[in-house]
């Protein structure tokens, strides 16, 4: 009875949110039967998206981490989001992490855990990095195999790599709602080819080779997805983004969304969590309302050091979001949310944002109050 009140009352707020206001061993762990009484029914793409990047959860698993609930029965972590109440999962995929010593997050894993999340109801998003390891504002590599290419040879490199991944999903009869080209690119991508600047300043031409590098992993999406969200990534959603938005479309870029990371206690030390959630507010409704476009909070964490403070911080940041209404924020993905126990694969130098908490047990990951506000 409390899943169907629950499913009921996310309904309704979909209904009214309308206007703008690594591990050795490749073989990831089976998923554990679900609940019997957790519901795979999928909400539709254009309801308030309460999501998670969930990328790591094979590897953890492989590593012999597992997920409870609160009632500690275990679940896949795909199972547990959509128990706890969230709608849809990010995936970020690269391109040849094997020449970085890893086994995830591959075609390979990436569609596995498509698959997984889409029949337990999910809806599904996928992050293409365009690296083979990750990038974000202070890395942006080259994939090793593309180093020698031309600019006209990477453009065809990114629509292939973009298409296999895409189709290798559609072949398991998994729909992508969301497709992100590019991962926090404020500086451009692959560089130095897609580079936007330098220390020494503007790099002549670079916006406009950014914007036909995301601009081939755009089109290439639209032929396997044609209905698929398509949109760049930005990081600091506090800031004004809109000059950074202008020049890409003044360049040609197309995009059906504006995908924006925000971390409210990390991106900046000298504001208070309170100012930096109004800042990042007031910025969405900006960019909504000047592009025509929804922004998605594609990723959003808190500290795991204070969970109750943590909670709150979470909390008015979906309120806020949520009062925007889909036309401007379409959503909030929490990154990492699974990771406990301070977990460090070798493959990373440790992650301290997520948003499960130890149980009885050492071993036991479950939800914390953080999450509390993705099932209302």
């Amino acid at each position: 009875m409390r899943k169907t009140l629950l499913k009921l009352a996310l309904a309704a707020a979909a209904m009214t949110l309308t206007a703008c206001g690594s591990s050795d061993d490749p073989t990831p762990t089976p998923d554990p039967t679900p609940d019997p009484d957790t519901t795979t029914e999928r909400e539709p793409v254009t309801a308030f998206v309460r999501g998670a990047d969930i990328s790591w959860y094979t590897e953890m698993s492989a590593t012999g981490k597992k997920f409870y609930n609160a009632k500690s029965e275990e679940r896949s972590c795909p199972a547990l989001m959509k128990e706890i109440g969230m709608n849809a999962v990010r995936l970020r995929v690269w391109v040849n992490p094997e020449k970085r010593n890893c086994n995830y997050c591959d075609v390979k894993d990436v569609t596995q855990k498509a698959v997984s999340a889409w029949e337990n109801g999910l809806n599904v998003m996928i992050d293409f990095h365009l690296s083979d390891w990750w990038a974000d504002p202070g890395r942006q590599d080259m994939p090793a195999a593309w180093a020698s290419m031309t600019h006209e040879e990477l453009l065809t490199a990114v629509a292939e790599h973009v298409k296999e991944v895409l189709r290798a999903i559609k072949a398991k009869g998994v729909e992508v709602a969301w497709v992100q080209i590019g991962n926090e690119t404020r500086n451009g991508m692959m560089h130095p080819d897609g580079q936007i600047w330098n220390d020494e300043g503007r790099l002549d031409g670079g916006f406009k080779r950014f914007t036909e590098l995301y601009m081939a992993g755009y089109a290439a999406t639209k032929l396997v997805f044609p209905e698929a969200k398509v949109m760049p990534h930005l990081n600091h959603a506090y800031e004004d983004n809109n000059w950074w938005v202008k020049e890409l479309k003044d360049n040609g870029g197309r995009f059906d969304m504006i995908a924006l990371s925000h971390y409210p206690q990390g991106d900046d030390a000298s504001r208070s969590w309170s100012t930096m959630n109004q800042l990042a507010e007031a910025n969405i409704k900006s960019l909504a309302t000047t592009f025509g476009v929804p922004v998605l909070v594609a990723e959003f964490g808190v500290s795991q050091s204070n969970v109750a403070q943590s909670a709150q911080i979470a909390s008015d940041f979906m309120k806020r979001m949520k009062l925007l209404g889909t036309n401007c924020c379409a959503g909030v993905l929490y990154w990492e949310p699974e990771v406990y126990d301070n977990w460090k694969p070798a493959s990373y130098e440790g992650y301290g944002w997520g948003a499960y908490t130890n149980g009885a047990f050492t071993s036991q990951g479950r939800p914390s109050a953080v999450l509390d506000s993705w099932a209302k």
